[in-house]
């Protein structure tokens, strides 16, 4: 007996070889679950405006079933579904704005400019003192792990090394 490949989603396994791999990946059972699997963990706001999107499914509107289930394209929520799913939105936009963040600070649309100034601000930086010039104060972007002591009551074999520490010479070759 070869390899076995599990799949995570569709709680089942079968000899792992490129073609079974390939087949069941874009099987419509595995497409389903992945489907399902990631529809467990969207926001309430996505998931309400497609469902108001969607017409009502008048086969479980009349009958209280549909034989599509879950893959219908149609909806199944009633209007005091949606009325819940309307406040549990709102709710959770009201936790986003509570915390300060809006989910929208670094998302993919922002631009680096504004990533890279809030990072600048957030991490300011450490002077740190040179072991040879203990006057003199260099600016670097090392941090040390909270609970740690501070740069200065570091032994010198433990400081973080200074750029004027590297002296190299003009004239050396590398690699």
């Amino acid at each position: 007996m070869g390899k076995r490949y599990f799949c995570d989603y569709c709680d089942r396994s079968f000899q792992d070889n490129l073609h079974n791999r390939k087949k069941h990946i874009n099987g419509v059972q595995h497409q389903r679950a992945r489907k399902a699997w990631f529809d467990l963990f969207r926001d309430a706001a996505t998931t309400l405006t497609e469902e108001q999107d969607k017409k009502v499914c008048r086969k479980f509107q009349q009958t209280g079933r549909c034989d599509f289930g879950n893959n219908c394209r149609f909806s199944h929520m009633s209007e005091e579904d949606i009325e819940r799913l309307k406040l549990q939105a709102e709710a959770e936009e009201r936790r986003a704005k509570e915390k300060g963040t809006s989910g929208k600070d670094y998302g993919i649309d922002a631009p680096i400019d504004l990533w890279l100034s809030k990072r600048k601000k957030q991490n300011k930086p450490v002077p740190i003192n040179s072991s040879s010039e203990r006057d003199e104060t260099e600016v670097s972007d090392f941090h040390l792990p909270p609970g740690l002591p501070d740069l200065q009551n570091l032994p010198p074999s433990l400081r973080p090394p200074s750029s004027r520490t590297w002296n190299f010479p003009s004239n050396i070759e590398w690699g």
